[in-house]
């Protein structure tokens, strides 16, 4: 599977230059609101020690890393869904995406105008989670319309379905975010709907660690948010931001390596053997045998693929068997 990640933001908050940083791709970061027009997508190589090993170890032609998508729009104001501002149009470009990255403002600078007036996080947090709530009502009532309809007709689906949508108006009437509700959540009309709200968020606190205040901390877990602090004035660190996108969504990542190439997989943890098998190529789901599975430690301490097998460290796993974040496998299929 790919990761995809939406960043959003009030204007000048640094999303852009979050965008520029991570993809080393040249972005307009202007002073001033609504720089960005249009939607910028860059794929940033995910950062993993262990391919590069692997790829060393097995002297391969292609070293292959886990990928992610980022997504920037134009940044989010006060009252966007009532059509203030560009960032509202753009929305529906991270629909699609598995996370958000809220990007905050928390360093203080003269040379930097803030939309707001004064920089308050905690505020900022509010008007862009009411502005996701306000886009996934505006979902929620289009879809409630001909949903009525189509329960009228007994469909035990449609029954259903309307029963978590008048739930999810409900809840976001109140304020609140539809991630935070453990039973409808995975409702599948959650997915095919690609509610803002649904989707875990990452806060990126721009500025250094004296300027997150514990009023922010405490708004941040709340939310049951987790945080990365950034200074995006000075270089960024990719691999936090990455490895917390990997924790609250589930994934891990496991390997196949060899002369040719060596590949970073990306799979949901509690995948099972066959369906990891079909990320490498659908068939070797469909004609799934076995898998050959080492640990990578193991494969490192032994040196080569075949001083594993010596040593009796490469396992033959079923159909029934999970793989493991760090797995190094080779798939036997029909």
């Amino acid at each position: 599977m790919k990761l995809s990640i939406g960043i959003v933001g009030l204007p000048n908050v640094g999303k852009s230059t979050l965008f520029k940083a991570l993809t080393k791709q040249e972005v307009n970061v202007a002073n001033y609101p609504f720089a960005t027009i249009d939607p910028n997508v860059g794929v940033v190589a995910v950062p993993d020690r262990r391919l590069d090993t692997l790829a060393e170890m097995s002297d391969s032609k292609k070293k292959i890393p886990a990928v992610v998508e980022f997504y920037d729009i134009a940044g989010l104001v006060k009252n966007a869904y009532q059509g203030e501002g560009l960032g509202n149009q753009f929305l529906a470009n991270i629909r699609e995406t598995n996370a958000i990255v809220q990007v905050v403002r928390c360093f203080e600078s003269s040379e930097i105008i803030h939309v707001e007036n004064g920089v308050d996080p905690v505020r900022d947090i509010d008007i862009i989670n009411t502005e996701l709530i306000f886009k996934d009502l505006e979902t929620t009532t289009k879809r409630l319309g001909s949903l009525e309809k189509e329960a009228r007709t007994g469909d035990k689906q449609k029954i259903r379905e309307l029963e978590v949508l008048r739930k999810i108006k409900s809840v976001l009437e109140t304020g609140n975010l539809i991630v935070n509700l453990e039973d409808v959540k995975t409702e599948p009309i959650v997915k095919e709907l690609g509610f803002l709200t649904a989707k875990p968020q990452i806060y990126l606190l721009n500025g250094d660690s004296e300027d997150i205040k514990p009023e922010l901390r405490e708004k941040i877990k709340s939310l049951n948010a987790d945080f990365v602090v950034e200074n995006l004035s000075a270089s960024v660190d990719l691999s936090e931001l990455i490895r917390k996108s990997y924790e609250v969504l589930g994934l891990i990542s496991f390997f196949t390596t060899g002369e040719d190439e060596t590949r970073a997989w990306t799979v949901e943890k509690g995948t099972k053997a066959p369906q990891a098998a079909g990320t490498i190529h659908t068939d070797f789901e469909k004609n799934f045998i076995r898998l050959e599975v080492v640990e990578y430690l193991k494969l490192v301490e032994a040196g080569a693929w075949v001083n594993a097998r010596q040593k009796g460290w490469i396992r033959l796993e079923g159909k029934d068997y999970l793989v493991e974040d760090g797995d190094v496998v080779v798939v036997r299929h029909g």
